[in-house]
C-alpha cells in the first residue's frame, strides 16, 4: 500500500509540474523578430504584386500574416527612419533628419537653402524599444541586434546598440565583413552570415521572451548578388521589356528571401511559430528605377520615397491572409511591440506611434487621422520638404521657392500626378495650417535661410553622392555607384565602420 501510495504521489507532482509549465508558457510574451531592409521599394516583394522577383518564402510569410498594402516609412532615407522605430518618434523629437555625411554639409553650393542640422545619434535619454523589452519588470526579454545601426559611431559606447539596450550585437564587420560588402574574402555572403547569428541567438534564448532586430545591409546599391542567382535573373530579364526588372537588385532580394526562409523554418523547428510575431519592411523606399508608377524615389517625400513593404504574421494576427489599407507608419512598431508584451510605454516619452494591434486583431480603423513626415535637408535630387496625409489627401511643402506645396488625392492618384493645390484652395491651405501647427508644436528644425554659398551653375554630385547634407558626420555615408552593376565576389572598401543611407 505504501509503495503505490508514492507512485501516486509521484505522478500527482508530475502533472502539477507540468501544469506549472503549461501556465507559464501561456503567460509567456510573444517573441519578436523585425527584419528591416534597406531600400527595399514597395514593389520589390512578390506579395506586393513584383511577378519579376522570386520572393516565396517572404510570401508564405504574407499569407500567414497580415499585409499593409498603404505602409511607410517615417522618413525618405534611413538613418531617420532607424532612430523613429527605435523611439516610436517622429524625427523632430529625436532629430536625426537624415544620414549626415561629411562630404555634403550644409551650404554645398548646389543648395539653394542652408539645410537644417541632422542629429548623428540617437540620443540616450530615449528608451529605446529594445531597452523597454529588456527591462520589463514582467518578463525581461533577451534583445539581440545583427546588421546595420546607423544611429551612433562605434562598436561600444553608449550610443552603440549595446549601450541602447541590445544585449547581444553583431556588426557585419564582427564576421569579417568590409564596409558596405555583401561577400567576405572567404565568399560568405552577408545575409546569409547574419541570419547563422540570428539562429545562435534564437537557440540560446528559445527558453525565455527574445526580441530580434535584424537590419540587413541588403538592399542597398551597389549590389554584388551572388553568381548563381544573377544569373538566373540576367537570363529571366532577356524576355522582359520592364526596365525595373534588373537582375542584380532581383537577385539580392532573392538571397534575403532564402534568409527569411531559414528564420521561419527555425522557429517552426523550435515550435516556437505560434508565438514569435515575425515584422518585415523597409528603411524607405526603393531606388527610383524600380518605384513606378509611384513618383520619385529614395529621398523623396513622394510616394515612392516612402512606401514600403510591411507584412506582420504571428499570434494576434485574426485573419492571416488579409490584407488593410490603413496608412501606417515606422513608428507604429514600438507601441505595437509594447501592447503585444504586455508592457506599458515609457510614462515621459512622448509615443507619435500608434499600436497596430486592433488591425491585427481585424479592425478597420486606427484613432489616428494623419500622419506627418519631416525632412529639413537634401539628398540625392531632393530639397527639403515636410507633408502629412490626411486621410485620402497629402500635402508637400517644400521649402524651396517661398514654401511651395502641392496636394494630392492619393485615393483617385495614387502616382502624384495631378497636384490640387490650385484647384483646391481651401484644402489645401487647411492642410498647410495643420502641417504647420504640427511643425510648431514639435519644434521640427527649418531651413534657416538662403544658402550665401549657393552656385547656380554648381553641379550636385552624381549618384549616391548626392547624399545627405545636415550635421555631424558619424561614418555612416551613402555608398558610391549606381543600381544594377555587382561584381560578385568583390568586397567594396576596407572601411569597417557602419554603412550606409
Amino acid at each position: 500500500m505504501q509503495k503505490w501510495l508514492t507512485v501516486l504521489l509521484s505522478v500527482v507532482s508530475v502533472l502539477l509540474l507540468n501544469t506549472d509549465a503549461w501556465t507559464a508558457d501561456a503567460q509567456r510574451p510573444p517573441n519578436f523578430v523585425v527584419i528591416l531592409m534597406d531600400d527595399m521599394g514597395w514593389r520589390d516583394v512578390g506579395f506586393m504584386g513584383n511577378s519579376f522577383i522570386e520572393t516565396p518564402n517572404i510570401d508564405r510569410l504574407a499569407k500567414s500574416g497580415l499585409v499593409f498594402t498603404q505602409a511607410y516609412s517615417s522618413a525618405p532615407n534611413c538613418a531617420p527612419t532607424r532612430a523613429c522605430l527605435m523611439s516610436g518618434q517622429y524625427t523632430p523629437r529625436h532629430g536625426i533628419y537624415t544620414v549626415v555625411d561629411p562630404r555634403q554639409p550644409p551650404g554645398s553650393p548646389w543648395h539653394k537653402l542652408t539645410a537644417a542640422e541632422s542629429k548623428s545619434e540617437l540620443d540616450t535619454n530615449i528608451v529605446t524599444i529594445a531597452e523597454a523589452l529588456g527591462q520589463s519588470d514582467k518578463s525581461p526579454y533577451a534583445t539581440a541586434f545583427f546588421g546595420m545601426w546607423n544611429l551612433g559611431r562605434g562598436r561600444t559606447g553608449p550610443v552603440t546598440p549595446g549601450g541602447q539596450g541590445f544585449q547581444k550585437v553583431v556588426f557585419p564587420e564582427n564576421l569579417g565583413f568590409d564596409k558596405d560588402a555583401y561577400f567576405d574574402d572567404d565568399k560568405n555572403y552577408l545575409s546569409d552570415r547574419l541570419t547563422d547569428e540570428v539562429l545562435k541567438f534564437v537557440d540560446d534564448n528559445r527558453d525565455r521572451p527574445f526580441f530580434v532586430y535584424l537590419p540587413d545591409h541588403a538592399v542597398h546599391a551597389p549590389f554584388d548578388p551572388k553568381p548563381e542567382l544573377l544569373k538566373k535573373y540576367r537570363d529571366k530579364a532577356a524576355k522582359s521589356k520592364d526596365r525595373r526588372d534588373d537582375p542584380a537588385c532581383a537577385a539580392t532580394v532573392e538571397a534575403v528571401d532564402q534568409n527569411v526562409g531559414r528564420i521561419v523554418e527555425h522557429l517552426a523547428k523550435l515550435k516556437l511559430t505560434d508565438n514569435t510575431v515575425v515584422i518585415f519592411t523597409s528603411d524607405n523606399g526603393g531606388t527610383q528605377q524600380y518605384t513606378p508608377p509611384l513618383r520619385g524615389g529614395k529621398g523623396e517625400l513622394y510616394e515612392g520615397g516612402i512606401r514600403v513593404p510591411l507584412v506582420i504574421s504571428g499570434p494576434g494576427v485574426k485573419k492571416p491572409g488579409s490584407k488593410t489599407e490603413v496608412p501606417v507608419s515606422s513608428i507604429d512598431l514600438y507601441p505595437t511591440l509594447l501592447e503585444l508584451a504586455g508592457i506599458q510605454p515609457p510614462s515621459n516619452q512622448v509615443q507619435d506611434g500608434v499600436s497596430l494591434a486592433p488591425l491585427m486583431n481585424g479592425t478597420t480603423t486606427l484613432k489616428r487621422p494623419r500622419l506627418f513626415w519631416h525632412f529639413p535637408c537634401y539628398v540625392g535630387k531632393s530639397t527639403p520638404a515636410s507633408a502629412v496625409r490626411d486621410g485620402d489627401f497629402k500635402l508637400i511643402e517644400f521649402f524651396e521657392e517661398g514654401g511651395h506645396v502641392e496636394l494630392y488625392n492619393l485615393k483617385a492618384d495614387p502616382n502624384e500626378e495631378r497636384n490640387l493645390a490650385s484647384s483646391m484652395p481651401d484644402k489645401a491651405n487647411a492642410l498647410t495650417r495643420t502641417l504647420r501647427a504640427w511643425q510648431k508644436e514639435t519644434g521640427a528644425l527649418l531651413p534657416p535661410g538662403p544658402n550665401p554659398k549657393y552656385d547656380p551653375q554648381a553641379e550636385r554630385p552624381r549618384g549616391n553622392q548626392g547624399g545627405n547634407q545636415g550635421g555631424k558626420p558619424n561614418g555612416n555615408e551613402p555608398g558610391k555607384g549606381q543600381p544594377g552593376k555587382g561584381q560578385p565576389g568583390k568586397n567594396k572598401g576596407k572601411n569597417k565602420d557602419s554603412k550606409s543611407n
